[in-house]
Protein backbone atom coordinates (compact mmCIF):
# COMPACT_ATOMS: atom_id res chain seq x y z
CA UNK A 1 0.00 0.00 0.00
CA UNK A 2 1.50 3.15 -0.99
CA UNK A 3 2.03 5.33 2.15
CA UNK A 4 1.19 8.66 0.35
CA UNK A 5 -2.63 7.79 -0.26
CA UNK A 6 -5.18 9.55 1.52
CA UNK A 7 -7.60 7.66 2.95
CA UNK A 8 -11.43 8.55 1.06
CA UNK A 9 -12.45 9.93 4.60
CA UNK A 10 -9.42 12.34 5.01
CA UNK A 11 -10.84 16.06 5.45
CA UNK A 12 -9.86 18.51 2.84
CA UNK A 13 -7.44 20.15 4.98
CA UNK A 14 -5.32 17.48 5.27
CA UNK A 15 -5.14 17.57 1.40
CA UNK A 16 -4.26 21.12 1.46
CA UNK A 17 -1.29 20.43 4.23
CA UNK A 18 0.43 17.57 1.82
CA UNK A 19 -0.21 20.16 -1.07
CA UNK A 20 1.21 23.11 1.30
CA UNK A 21 4.26 21.23 2.25
CA UNK A 22 5.24 19.97 -0.92
CA UNK A 23 4.82 24.02 -2.35
CA UNK A 24 6.95 25.42 0.32
CA UNK A 25 9.89 22.64 -0.16
CA UNK A 26 9.54 23.92 -3.66
CA UNK A 27 8.72 19.99 -4.92
CA UNK A 28 6.08 21.66 -6.77
CA UNK A 29 8.14 25.26 -7.62
CA UNK A 30 6.13 28.70 -8.80
CA UNK A 31 4.85 28.71 -12.03
CA UNK A 32 3.96 24.41 -11.86
CA UNK A 33 0.84 23.46 -13.58
CA UNK A 34 -1.29 21.29 -10.66
CA UNK A 35 -2.29 17.85 -12.14
CA UNK A 36 -5.66 17.43 -10.54
CA UNK A 37 -6.04 14.16 -11.99
CA UNK A 38 -2.79 12.60 -11.35
CA UNK A 39 -2.55 13.72 -7.66
CA UNK A 40 -6.03 12.87 -7.28
CA UNK A 41 -4.73 9.15 -8.32
CA UNK A 42 -1.67 9.80 -6.43
CA UNK A 43 -3.77 10.12 -3.11
CA UNK A 44 -6.17 7.63 -3.56
CA UNK A 45 -9.05 10.44 -3.31
CA UNK A 46 -11.72 12.39 -5.18
CA UNK A 47 -11.68 15.30 -7.09
CA UNK A 48 -14.32 16.89 -4.73
CA UNK A 49 -11.94 17.07 -1.56
CA UNK A 50 -8.77 17.91 -3.76
CA UNK A 51 -10.96 20.83 -5.32
CA UNK A 52 -11.51 21.80 -1.50
CA UNK A 53 -8.20 21.66 -1.01
CA UNK A 54 -7.29 23.95 -3.71
CA UNK A 55 -9.50 26.73 -2.98
CA UNK A 56 -8.21 27.11 0.44
CA UNK A 57 -4.83 26.94 -1.18
CA UNK A 58 -5.86 29.79 -3.36
CA UNK A 59 -7.20 31.74 -0.06
CA UNK A 60 -3.83 31.67 0.77
CA UNK A 61 -2.13 32.83 -2.04
CA UNK A 62 -0.58 29.65 -2.48
CA UNK A 63 -2.26 28.77 -5.65
CA UNK A 64 -3.79 30.74 -8.50
CA UNK A 65 -6.64 29.64 -10.20
CA UNK A 66 -7.06 30.02 -13.89
CA UNK A 67 -10.77 30.26 -15.54
CA UNK A 68 -10.66 27.55 -18.18
CA UNK A 69 -6.56 27.42 -17.88
CA UNK A 70 -6.81 25.29 -14.57
CA UNK A 71 -4.47 25.85 -11.28
CA UNK A 72 -1.26 27.00 -10.77
CA UNK A 73 1.54 27.63 -7.74
CA UNK A 74 1.77 31.07 -7.56
CA UNK A 75 4.78 33.23 -8.81
CA UNK A 76 5.91 35.88 -6.43
CA UNK A 77 7.43 39.17 -8.69
CA UNK A 78 9.02 42.40 -8.31
CA UNK A 79 6.35 44.04 -7.11
CA UNK A 80 4.72 41.30 -5.16
CA UNK A 81 7.72 41.39 -2.67
CA UNK A 82 7.46 45.32 -2.74
CA UNK A 83 3.94 45.15 -1.70
CA UNK A 84 4.62 42.63 0.88
CA UNK A 85 7.47 43.44 2.33
CA UNK A 86 6.40 47.03 3.85
CA UNK A 87 3.49 45.41 5.45
CA UNK A 88 5.54 43.20 7.10
CA UNK A 89 7.99 45.26 8.04
CA UNK A 90 5.10 47.24 9.65
CA UNK A 91 3.08 44.25 11.32
CA UNK A 92 6.07 42.74 12.51
CA UNK A 93 6.99 46.23 13.92
CA UNK A 94 4.17 46.34 15.92
CA UNK A 95 4.37 42.86 17.36
CA UNK A 96 8.16 44.01 18.62
CA UNK A 97 6.03 47.14 20.34
CA UNK A 98 3.40 45.11 21.93
CA UNK A 99 6.18 42.60 23.06
CA UNK A 100 8.07 44.63 24.83
CA UNK A 101 5.48 46.08 26.89
CA UNK A 102 4.25 41.96 27.49
CA UNK A 103 7.39 40.33 27.88
CA UNK A 104 8.38 39.27 31.40
CA UNK A 105 11.70 38.43 32.82
CA UNK A 106 11.39 34.88 31.59
CA UNK A 107 10.34 35.74 28.27
CA UNK A 108 13.60 38.31 27.72
CA UNK A 109 15.48 34.94 28.68
CA UNK A 110 13.78 33.43 26.05
CA UNK A 111 14.45 35.94 23.43
CA UNK A 112 18.15 36.09 24.46
CA UNK A 113 18.63 32.53 24.15
CA UNK A 114 17.32 32.36 20.87
CA UNK A 115 19.51 35.41 20.24
CA UNK A 116 22.56 33.72 21.52
CA UNK A 117 22.08 30.91 18.88
CA UNK A 118 21.80 33.70 15.89
CA UNK A 119 25.40 34.43 17.19
CA UNK A 120 26.50 31.61 17.23
CA UNK A 121 25.41 30.43 13.56
CA UNK A 122 26.88 33.75 12.27
CA UNK A 123 30.80 32.93 14.16
CA UNK A 124 30.52 29.88 12.09
CA UNK A 125 29.26 31.42 8.60
CA UNK A 126 26.29 29.01 8.95
CA UNK A 127 23.73 30.67 6.75
CA UNK A 128 21.17 27.58 6.75
CA UNK A 129 21.27 27.46 10.76
CA UNK A 130 21.18 31.12 11.06
CA UNK A 131 18.25 31.41 9.02
CA UNK A 132 16.03 28.51 11.13
CA UNK A 133 17.34 30.62 14.41
CA UNK A 134 16.13 33.81 12.77
CA UNK A 135 12.73 32.10 11.80
CA UNK A 136 11.95 30.97 15.34
CA UNK A 137 13.12 34.55 16.70
CA UNK A 138 10.38 36.19 14.79
CA UNK A 139 8.03 33.48 16.15
CA UNK A 140 8.82 33.94 19.64
CA UNK A 141 8.26 37.61 19.28
CA UNK A 142 4.98 37.35 17.61
CA UNK A 143 3.97 34.92 20.59
CA UNK A 144 4.94 37.37 22.70
CA UNK A 145 2.66 40.24 21.60
CA UNK A 146 -0.22 38.01 22.13
CA UNK A 147 -1.91 39.78 19.41
CA UNK A 148 -4.17 36.99 17.34
CA UNK A 149 -4.91 39.59 14.51
CA UNK A 150 -1.92 40.30 13.77
CA UNK A 151 -0.07 36.68 14.00
CA UNK A 152 -2.92 35.11 11.66
CA UNK A 153 -2.24 38.38 8.94
CA UNK A 154 1.29 37.71 9.37
CA UNK A 155 1.11 33.95 8.51
CA UNK A 156 -0.79 34.27 5.71
CA UNK A 157 1.63 36.97 4.14
CA UNK A 158 4.80 34.67 5.08
CA UNK A 159 3.29 31.72 3.68
CA UNK A 160 3.39 33.83 0.29
CA UNK A 161 7.45 34.76 1.25
CA UNK A 162 7.76 31.17 1.22
CA UNK A 163 7.25 30.89 -2.53
CA UNK A 164 10.52 32.80 -3.06
CA UNK A 165 13.15 30.79 -4.18
CA UNK A 166 15.89 32.56 -2.43
CA UNK A 167 16.55 34.40 0.97
CA UNK A 168 17.91 37.35 2.16
CA UNK A 169 21.24 35.75 3.93
CA UNK A 170 22.12 34.74 -0.04
CA UNK A 171 23.74 37.83 -0.01
CA UNK A 172 27.61 38.54 -0.06
CA UNK A 173 27.56 40.54 4.04
CA UNK A 174 23.73 40.27 4.65
CA UNK A 175 24.53 37.34 7.62
CA UNK A 176 26.48 39.62 9.49
CA UNK A 177 23.98 42.49 8.53
CA UNK A 178 21.00 40.76 10.03
CA UNK A 179 22.89 39.67 12.68
CA UNK A 180 23.81 43.70 13.63
CA UNK A 181 19.94 44.07 13.23
CA UNK A 182 19.19 41.49 15.42
CA UNK A 183 21.38 43.00 18.03
CA UNK A 184 19.26 46.57 17.98
CA UNK A 185 16.03 44.45 18.15
CA UNK A 186 17.22 42.73 21.15
CA UNK A 187 19.07 45.93 22.65
CA UNK A 188 15.14 47.68 22.47
CA UNK A 189 13.64 44.54 24.12
CA UNK A 190 16.47 44.44 27.11
CA UNK A 191 16.32 48.48 27.18
CA UNK A 192 12.53 47.70 27.47
CA UNK A 193 11.95 50.22 25.14
CA UNK A 194 9.11 50.19 22.70
CA UNK A 195 9.29 52.20 20.42
CA UNK A 196 13.14 51.31 20.08
CA UNK A 197 12.50 47.52 19.36
CA UNK A 198 9.58 48.22 16.78
CA UNK A 199 11.84 50.67 14.84
CA UNK A 200 14.32 48.11 14.60
CA UNK A 201 12.17 45.54 13.81
CA UNK A 202 10.84 47.45 10.46
CA UNK A 203 14.28 48.17 9.99
CA UNK A 204 15.36 44.59 9.90
CA UNK A 205 12.25 43.65 7.54
CA UNK A 206 12.66 46.47 5.26
CA UNK A 207 16.76 45.65 4.47
CA UNK A 208 16.01 42.01 3.86
CA UNK A 209 13.75 43.25 0.88
CA UNK A 210 16.90 45.28 -0.08
CA UNK A 211 18.68 42.67 0.48
CA UNK A 212 16.26 40.43 -2.63
CA UNK A 213 16.55 43.28 -4.36
CA UNK A 214 20.34 43.01 -5.07
CA UNK A 215 20.08 39.19 -5.18
CA UNK A 216 17.62 39.25 -8.02
CA UNK A 217 19.63 42.75 -9.65
CA UNK A 218 22.67 40.52 -9.71
CA UNK A 219 21.17 37.56 -11.50
CA UNK A 220 19.12 39.46 -14.04
CA UNK A 221 22.81 41.01 -14.99
CA UNK A 222 24.37 38.31 -14.63
CA UNK A 223 21.79 36.19 -17.16
CA UNK A 224 22.16 39.30 -19.36
CA UNK A 225 25.49 38.97 -19.32
CA UNK A 226 25.07 34.99 -20.39
CA UNK A 227 22.43 35.64 -23.13
CA UNK A 228 24.94 38.19 -24.92
CA UNK A 229 27.71 36.00 -24.82
CA UNK A 230 25.75 32.85 -26.42
CA UNK A 231 24.32 35.28 -29.09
Amino acid sequence: MNPARIAQTALYQEVAERLRQRIFSHELPPGTWIDEQALAVDYGISRTPLREALKVLASEGLVTLKPRRGCYVTEISERDLDEIFPLMAMLEGRCAFEATQKAKVDDLARLEGLHAQLERHAAAGDKEGFFDANQEFHRAVQELADNRWLLQVIQDLRKVLKLTRLHSLSLEGRLQQSLDEHRAIMAGFKARDAGRAEKAMHDHLLSGREALARIYAKEAAEGAKSSAKAA
